[in-house]
């Protein structure tokens, strides 16, 4: 009797698109400073695996973590939330 494990999800826009099969998130969080008590955001960038090179600079997307893919590739595009807007 197995159980499927539980896979942390993050929400981010993708920033860079310039790599096969690899997207650049970036991921913003709000966090509360201890001392000063004034709202920041903090930030981190993720490379996420992208099969069909389908995401493009702008879009939203839901990643998912996944068995290391690189060297610095561990998390995968689960869905597109919101597609970018062209000028």
């Amino acid at each position: 009797m197995s159980q499927a494990k539980v896979r942390r999800t993050l929400s981010g826009r993708v920033v860079s698109d310039k790599m096969q099969k690899t997207v650049t998130v970036l991921v913003e969080h709000r966090v509360t400073h201890p001392l000063y008590g004034k709202v920041v955001t903090r930030s981190k960038r993720y490379h996420a695996h992208d099969e069909k090179n389908e995401y493009h600079e702008g879009d939203l997307v839901t990643i998912e973590e996944c068995r290391p893919l690189a060297k610095t590739k561990a998390w995968r595009v689960v869905r597109l939330e919101d597609k970018a807007r062209t000028v």
